[in-house]
């Protein structure tokens, strides 16, 4: 093989490469608080048909050896959107009433949350439904999921 027809394949399997790092793929996580294990019917339960999560089940990729990070639902959602031990930063109770507006409870806002790492990699991130993490997670880190 001739030098220039070696540097054409080179170029060309860097540009084939540089195109399948451009196609990021969808990431679409789902958090359902107080959901046990055997409540879908994608787990097995024939009495409670869940055919939409059932179909992401089967067209996407499930995490089925894993452990809830706390046994509350708001330290819970915080472990899962930093990938740590709530605990490890303070965070073991629900926020609730008053509490949730207090800036010295919940998610710390110095946490990096999944969200945060995804945009650094040019992902466009949302969040749909109940935060409830607490007065500590300040708007400027909920302007980051939105």
């Amino acid at each position: 093989m001739s030098v220039s027809m070696a540097r054409v394949l080179i170029v060309w399997a860097w540009l084939f490469i540089s195109d399948i790092a451009a196609q990021q793929p969808s990431i679409v996580l789902l958090l359902a608080d107080d959901l046990g294990y055997g409540e879908l019917s994608c787990q097995g339960n024939s009495q409670i048909p869940t055919p939409h999560i059932d179909r992401i089940a089967t067209e996407g990729v499930r995490f089925t050896q894993a452990y809830v990070t706390a046994p509350n639902c708001s330290p819970s959602r915080a472990g899962l959107l930093t990938g740590k031990i709530p605990t490890r930063f303070g965070y073991e109770f629900n926020p609730i009433g008053a509490r949730n507006e207090d800036p010295g409870t919940g998610l710390p806002s110095k946490e990096i949350t999944v969200a945060e790492h995804l945009q650094r990699q040019g992902y466009t991130t949302g969040l749909i439904g109940k935060r409830h993490l607490g007065g500590g997670c300040g708007l400027s880190s909920i302007s980051t999921w939105l």
